[in-house]
């Protein structure tokens, strides 16, 4: 019988909420493997930094998330600085959670994503048939960007809930838009709780939609 072998690499690295440059040097050196078990593992499992002083809150947020979209609370999880206490984005690389960073949540939940691609195709032919228009030149450049990004990231296996305009005729995006903003709201008047810049949500089709795509991120 032969025992279980924990790659070199991974020998030093024990931390619950491991430093942003660990994290780089070790995507960097240690090829997809390696990536793909650093998003399984510390990118996406455990009470996440932002909840460490009150885990029970998490659960709390989840299960009232759950509710508002129509899905169970274990299918909801957090990335970003908030899982780990630090920045992973290049241009943050390293800084350090604070009220001035968002709340990254993501879904895993094939339903909710089809009724986000219902979503966005709504708006995409609103849009491009002029049913819908930009309130200005800026709106309008970013509109067609999340129409392309939309299209691109779909086909990936997740999306950005936010890319669609907070209408109410787009009944799943507007209740993903209203309920991060009252999660925001709510958490600024909770004792104890993270005060954050804003919350927002990433679905992914299946659990490996999400480590392929966090692996492509580390890459």
């Amino acid at each position: 019988m032969l025992p279980f072998k924990v790659p070199s690499i991974f020998q030093d690295f024990s931390e619950q909420y491991p430093k942003a440059h660990q994290i780089q040097t070790i995507a960097k050196s240690g090829g997809n493997t390696a990536r793909n078990s650093i998003a399984r593992l510390w990118l996406s499992e455990g009470i996440p930094y932002a909840f460490k002083e009150s885990p029970i809150l998490y659960e709390e947020i989840r299960s009232w998330i759950a509710t508002r979209l129509d899905i169970d609370p274990k299918e909801i999880s957090m990335t970003g600085s908030g899982r780990i206490g630090q920045s992973l984005a290049p241009s943050k690389l390293g800084t350090d959670f604070s009220e001035k960073s968002d709340l990254d949540l993501f879904i895993i939940s094939e339903n909710l994503l089809n009724r986000l691609r219902n979503d966005f195709n709504s708006w995409s032919f609103d849009f491009e048939s002029g049913c819908v228009k930009p309130s200005n030149d800026r709106e309008e450049k970013f509109w067609k960007d999340n129409l392309s990004r939309g299209h691109t990231y779909f086909s990936r296996g997740f999306f950005d809930a936010k890319l669609i305009p907070n209408y109410n005729k787009y009944t799943c995006a507007s209740n993903i838009a209203n309920t991060m903003w009252m999660l925001k709201a709510k958490l600024d008047v909770t004792p104890n709780a993270p005060k954050v810049s804003e919350a927002s949500v990433r679905c992914y089709k299946t659990w490996a939609d999400f480590v392929r795509q966090v692996s492509i991120n580390l890459a």
